[in-house]
């Protein structure tokens, strides 16, 4: 592989276990005496303040946890084949793989809706040109026909609709499937149902991951805890998934990892920064769902902030092209100043971009006008960090990160300039009922960047970035190809986007190759049981930028779940099936047999 030097952080790794079966590694678990292996993680700030993973606490060593403040709950212990913390696109594929395959899965889920990014999230999905048909996984694409089955089973579609074989409900610019989160939701349900029934998969909802206990290079068992009863659960399995949106078992399980940007020095990669800087994170962002009527007046109160985010002009290098609430924005690729339009009415720019429903695809009154989601440059906020920050400041930034939403809403209906001459459109109407909540903001901010194990193999520019390619190979753009991996476990494509940062980095945007997901990227450095199955995996800040959209996500949480069942049936340990060449292939030849492709197919 095209690899510059040795990682730094290898001082880091610790002695791994000898090669050893499942059977052996994990011996029949002892009921747990006391809650005394566990760390104590209290909950900090008013949860009304916050997105549930912000409810953090500090290690305070091995203190039992505590009780509620009318007494202890008693702790129940549950053990399973796999338990898989974080229900979003890759917990979901990770829970489906693996009971397809016959284990017995706990997944936990910190709100009420499982799907994160295309769900809980609101935004539409960010996809290759062949996702239809050779760009991805076979139950991927089982997933985007579920979407369209539940609008044709379920609504009076235009005869145009209809007999479309890719039905786009929104027609939106971004995807071949622009939809409703509500509706990703009941299709996700749906792929659930068989197994939740016979209580194969047993999803734990409004559950947060409070605290872990290890044993020397494995973890033994993730305590949760309801966020409403506050009731809390000790869950025990051979094997762990991290599909947290932020990483979140990585620091509670003691997992080594990187976070921010890494050093030019150290990666090698052209296009980082001198200097390291585990801070500088990615944009994220407050969705939230707006529809259209004209004639009719739908402007909110005043947000509070509005006077601080009118005015607003980010601080980054290479410069903003102005006030952030304006219709000019940075253009991501060259960074010039750019206009994108914005007409309601008409459903053209930036209202075009990601919208969700058109309603000509839909019998006349079924909406009362186009429905949009708003993930624009505007509502991006740059100026602080989800985690590894306290909590009071974690809470203090998605504040601001909804008022900055609100804010953008508010200038939108009542300061926008109009191609007609006029001022703002107070006929945009915020949608609560589209993303579930009562305040109007999707349920969870749209997080970009996480924690990212250090793997046994890091994904860098040097593997996927078409310059760096073609630099390495000599090859030119129309023939270049990435990095191949041996140990493929899927496939992805998309260029490396990168939003700015809130150390004040500008867009980084540039071409990328189709690229394969390598096993090594999915293996921690030392533990031995815990698997990523998010945006967490072996991946630098710049290649999380392509690795990290929806159908690659998924394809990650597929294997792992496959790779999960493959390790249990054979009694073997996840780094042992890349170690060993006989296992590798036949786990590969399992992910092929099962619609999973390895390789892009050749032009």
């Amino acid at each position: 592989m095209l690899f510059p030097r040795p990682f730094p952080w290898d001082h880091l790794r610790y002695r791994s276990l000898p090669a050893t079966s499942l059977a052996t590694y994990f011996p029949p678990m002892p009921s747990l005496a006391s809650r005394r292996d566990f760390i104590q993680h209290a909950a900090a700030v008013p949860a009304a303040l916050v997105w549930p993973t912000l409810v953090r606490g500090q290690s305070l060593g091995s203190s039992p946890i505590a009780g509620t403040k009318s007494g202890p709950i008693a702790t129940k212990e549950r053990s399973t084949d796999l338990v898989i913390i974080g229900g979003g696109l890759g917990g979901c594929a990770a829970a489906l793989a693996a009971a397809r395959r016959g284990q017995r899965v706990i997944l936990t889920e910190e709100t009420d809706w499982i799907g994160g990014q295309l769900t809980s999230q609101a935004v539409p999905p960010d996809e290759n040109p062949l996702v239809e048909t050779t760009g991805s996984t076979r139950s991927y694409r089982e997933l985007r026909q579920r979407i369209r089955g539940y609008y044709s089973r379920n609504f009076a579609l235009s005869e145009k609709a209809r007999v479309h074989p890719a039905f786009n409900p929104g027609n939106g610019g971004v995807s071949k499937l622009c939809h409703e989160p509500r509706v990703a939701l009941a299709a996700l349900e749906e792929l659930m149902a068989p197994f939740v029934a016979t209580r194969q998969i047993e999803i734990l909802r409004r559950h947060q991951a409070t605290a872990a206990n290890s044993d020397r290079d494995r973890v033994t068992a993730v305590q949760v805890r309801s966020l409403e009863s506050g009731r809390e659960i000790i869950l025990r399995a051979p094997l762990f998934v991290d599909a947290t949106e932020t990483g979140e078992l990585l620091p509670l399980t003691k997992t080594e990892y990187v976070s921010g940007t890494e050093a030019r020095r150290d990666t090698g990669e052209p296009h980082a920064p001198v200097v390291a800087d585990p801070q500088n994170h990615q944009a994220f962002t407050c969705c939230f769902a707006v529809d259209y009527l004209a004639n009719e007046d739908h402007v909110i109160d005043r947000p509070s902030e509005y006077a601080f985010w009118r005015d607003h002009v980010p601080p980054l290098t290479p410069p903003w092209s102005g006030r952030l609430l304006s219709l000019t924005y940075s253009q991501p690729r060259t960074l010039k100043p750019f206009n994108m339009g914005f007409d309601p009415g008409k459903a053209t720019g930036l209202f075009h971009y990601r919208r969700l429903i058109d309603r000509s695809n839909f019998a006349p009154g079924t909406y009362a006008g186009d429905v949009t989601l708003v993930n624009w440059p505007q509502n991006d906020y740059m100026l602080g960090n989800l985690f590894d920050v306290p909590p009071e400041e974690a809470a203090r930034h998605l504040a601001r990160a909804k008022e900055l939403s609100l804010s953008w809403l508010y200038w939108l209906q009542t300061e926008c300039p109009r191609s007609d001459g006029g001022t703002g459109w107070p006929g945009l109407r915020l949608r609560p009922d589209i993303v579930g909540t009562a305040d109007g903001l999707a349920k969870c901010p749209y997080i970009r960047e996480s924690r990212r194990i250090r793997a046994d193999f890091t994904v860098t520019e040097l593997h996927v970035g078409t310059e760096a390619r073609m630099q390495s190979t000599g090859a030119s753009s129309d023939l270049v190809t990435a990095a191949p991996f041996f140990d493929s476990v899927g496939i992805g494509s998309y260029n490396i986007d990168l939003h700015p940062s809130s150390r004040g980095d500008n867009y980084i945007d540039f071409l990328a190759r189709p690229f394969q997901i390598p096993l090594g990227a999915l293996i921690p450095q030392r533990i031995e049981n815990l698997l990523p199955a998010c945006k967490n995996i072996g991946t630098t800040h710049l290649t999380n930028g392509c690795y990290r959209l929806h159908p690659v996500e998924w394809n990650i949480g597929e294997a792992v779940g496959a790779l999960a069942a493959f390790c249990t049936s054979r009694q073997r340990l996840p780094r042992e099936i890349r170690k060993t060449p006989a296992l590798l292939a036949e786990f590969q030849a399992s992910l092929s047999g099962d619609g999973v492709p390895l390789a892009w197919e050749k032009k």
